[in-house]
């Protein structure tokens, strides 16, 4: 009867397209025998049971993956780094170690490993699209998985067959989804990856981000390993502090900093107008964007280290310039600076001016922020009192210590500053950092606590044209800081001539560029005497 309905032969031919596909995807052996046994369990079920229609799914994953189908590197050196430099302005550290990669995999033949690397830096400076640059210069297929907020650990390894509507998890799925055992692997925002009771992801990551075992990562729907070790994999995070340790361990980390104003410039020159306008249908005859008008846009209108937003208000403009051509009130408009308000309304941010005039009490700090480089003045006022200090403007334990710590300096050189023991038991020192609505923490505030403090006490003006950063010690040794060059930056913003910044540091200047040392004097410093007699005005005693 069976076989007059049809049913034989359907499940025949079935049987018969499996079994040409397992062959045709060339599988490793323990691979391939598991298909071949799953397809024989599969010949004796009924066809319309539960389990069948399992290890019909189970098949279908396993012909579709592509065990052995990879696609050719591009080992064109050249040809690369064109593709980098026309999707990515700077980021030369990237560039070098991605032509680096080529080169070893030019040199070398045989099968290689893929590198893993982890991009930290802040939000818009272009992480996630240089995982696609990347890609198109190696000529792989791309592959993107946001592990935001990703807290079940199946979400990586799969759900074992015995669960209803089980599937293989997202690494597996992402393979699929790129028809080759070699793409590019993004794994963004891994520094914001959760655990609960369902496990921790990042443990689960473990196997998948070690070249020594991901060659043979087993997904627990699969129940055989599939080598990831041709992957190139790629993360991205804004912090390295949030990523446990041992996940850490295993990637190669690569810094992206901050873009400079002029950076940001070639930026919008380059990539962002041209795409702005052709994304409003602008022509770049009909509008035209002065360099001025884009610097003003980037000082006063964003403040970010990337250019996310600076793409945001570019595209505004377009919109603005688009909604008067349908009006037919203009055909062709020259944005400068001068006239940008009239488009994008009163600017969002108003530069900090530099002092005015050299005070007491008042020290220049440099401060490194997730959205770049800032300056922060530092005020210290003394008044009568028993001895105490009090501490205001939404500061962080750290700076409260570092506080404490630069007031304990300046007790134990009092004598040497030329200040009387007994004045700290007859008043209170009072710190104040503004704007107080915001949250500040960290070391490198440490010299520039105690210039404020001894400034306030001896009465001698700090000078204004300098700003300061560095950690210091009781002993007034001052220690290394981070975050170099986008303090370089906004030091040169405010129109500051003078960066006190620790010995220790001299060697950051190196990954400085020209342009913003260019009008800069670094002073370096070993103690925090170096600080005083470099930034007191008419300080003659050390």
């Amino acid at each position: 009867i069976q076989k007059e309905l049809g049913d034989i032969d359907e499940r025949s031919e079935e049987i018969k397209e499996f079994k040409k596909k397992i062959l045709e995807v060339k599988m490793p052996e323990k691979v391939q025998k598991e298909a071949e046994k799953q397809l024989k369990r599969l010949e004796k079920m009924h066809p319309d049971s539960a389990e069948a229609g399992t290890v019909r799914t189970y098949l279908e994953w396993m012909v579709e993956l592509p065990w052995s189908k990879q696609t050719k590197d591009n080992l064109d050196i050249k040809a690369a780094k064109k593709v980098l430099d026309d999707d990515h302005y700077d980021l030369e550290k990237v560039k070098e170690r991605i032509l680096e990669y080529l080169s070893v995999r030019k040199l070398r033949k045989e099968k290689m490993k893929g590198p893993i690397l982890c991009f930290i830096g802040p939000p818009g400076v272009g992480k996630t699209s240089l995982g696609k640059s990347i890609a198109r210069s190696l000529g792989r297929e791309f592959v993107r998985m946001s592990l935001g907020g990703v807290r079940d650990e199946a979400e990586i390894r799969g759900h074992r067959r015995t669960y209803v509507g089980s599937l293989p998890g997202r690494i597996i799925q992402g393979i699929k989804t790129a028809g080759t055992n070699n793409p590019v692997f993004m794994l963004d925002e891994i520094d914001k990856i959760g655990m609960d009771f369902r496990g921790d992801p990042s443990s689960a990551l473990l196997e998948v981000l070690d070249p020594e075992q991901n060659n043979t990562f087993v997904d627990h729907y699969l129940t055989v390993p599939f080598d990831l070790s041709r992957v190139m994999f790629i993360t991205t995070g804004n912090l390295v502090d949030t990523i446990p340790n041992p996940l850490r361990d295993r990637m190669e980390i690569i810094h992206l900093s901050g873009y400079t104003s002029e950076e940001k410039l070639g930026i919008a020159k380059n990539y962002l107008i041209p795409k702005q306008l052709e994304e409003h249908g602008i022509t770049d005859k009909v509008l035209k964007i002065a360099d001025s008008a884009v610097l003003t846009i980037i000082s006063q209108y964003t403040r970010e280290a990337g250019v996310r937003n600076l793409e945001r208000e570019i595209a505004n403009l377009c919109r603005k310039v688009a909604k008067k051509i349908a009006e037919g009130k203009q055909k062709n408009f020259l944005i400068t600076s001068r006239n940008l308000h009239k488009f994008l309304g009163i600017p969002k941010y108003l530069l900090e001016e530099e002092m005015e005039k050299d005070e007491v009490g008042v020290a220049t700090g440099l401060a490194w922020t997730e959205s770049g480089g800032d300056i922060i003045y530092v005020e210290a006022t003394t008044m009568r009192g028993k001895g105490s200090l009090t501490l205001t403007g939404q500061l962080g334990d750290v700076m409260k210590e570092s506080a404490q710590a630069a007031l304990s300096y300046v007790r134990s050189k009092a004598k040497s500053l030329g200040i009387k023991d007994e004045v700290f038991s007859k008043i209170d020192i009072h710190i104040h950092v503004p704007a107080g609505a915001t949250p500040k923490d960290g070391p490198s505030a440490g010299i520039t606590m105690a210039t404020a403090i001894a400034s306030a006490l001896i009465g001698k003006p700090v000078r204004k044209d300098f700003a300061m950063t560095g950690e210091v010690t009781l002993r007034g040794r001052v220690l290394p800081i981070g975050g170099l060059k986008e303090k370089a930056l906004a030091a040169k913003r405010m129109g500051i001539k003078h960066i006190v910044i620790p010995k220790r540091n001299k060697r950051d200047l190196e990954d400085i560029p020209k342009y913003i040392k260019k009008d800069l004097t670094f002073i370096f410093a070993d103690t925090t005497d170096d600080v005083l007699k470099a930034a007191l005005k008419t300080n003659k005693k050390k």
